[in-house]
């Protein structure tokens, strides 16, 4: 076991209040998620057997260790108990997926989310107890899906495989008006629970007589059918 030295979960308690999350496999999937989460100011400890993929994603981590993802003792004595969330972006080899994955929770991580790259393997992860399963390449194409055949969808997340929540930008028939007059609860069942206006100041539930301008965002949630019908009517066809 190598990588950057003086790694062992255990650094100052006092210091150990950020979110600590470990990404286990630094292939393309972990390695996005792990940059972006200590972008975001989060304590991340990244490991791969691979000394190459280590040391190039050692300066984007808190640190970076060489170890093997089915290796117990080693990762019991990377203190990976402590830590908030453990994230198992192995793919290819399924086996050595559900494994650490098993590990993991052994270990007693607070919650584990594990990349699964076929139905079955996805079914194995949540059969053993992983917290959320995540497919990559599906979840992105559906989000691209409705990002591509809906205009003024920016962002848009599946919260269940009913629930939706989605970034709307305001369109010229609904600029000026207040949150009463749109009405996108009584008319639609959709919810407007944000809104980002053009100065970047973000309004969370915003109350009845907001306006809505140019450019604003609205984050609205609800079934997929409430959003797209709400979509439908503020778009000019």
């Amino acid at each position: 076991m190598s990588g950057n030295a003086g790694w062992n979960g255990k650094e100052g308690k006092s210091e150990m209040r950020k979110n600590q999350f470990v990404v286990i496999g630094l292939g393309r999937f972990g390695a996005s998620l792990a940059r972006e989460l200590h972008q975001l100011g989060l304590e991340v400890l990244g490991i791969d057997r691979d000394e190459e993929r280590v040391a190039e994603m050692s300066p984007y981590l808190t640190h970076a260790v060489v170890a093997d993802a089915i290796d117990e003792g080693a990762l019991r004595s990377l203190g990976l108990r402590n830590f908030d969330c453990g994230v198992v972006g192995i793919g290819s080899d399924v086996q050595t997926s559900i494994m650490t994955a098993i590990l993991l929770k052994d270990i007693g991580v607070k919650t584990v989310v594990a990349k699964a790259v076929s139905k079955i393997h996805g079914k194995v992860l949540d059969k053993i107890g992983v917290d959320r399963v995540v497919f990559p390449e599906r979840d992105m194409g559906i989000r691209v899906a409705h990002q591509l055949g809906t205009p003024n969808l920016l962002d848009y997340i599946e919260l269940s495989q009913e629930y939706t929540i989605a970034e709307l930008a305001a369109t010229p028939q609904i600029a000026g008006q207040a949150l009463r007059e749109i009405n996108p609860r009584a008319r639609f069942g959709a919810s407007v629970v944000a809104l980002f206006n053009r100065t970047g100041r973000v309004i969370i539930a915003p109350e009845a007589d907001a306006i809505v301008e140019a450019e604003d965002v609205l984050v609205v949630i609800g079934t997929n059918g409430q959003i797209e019908s709400f979509e439908e009517a503020i778009t000019d066809k």
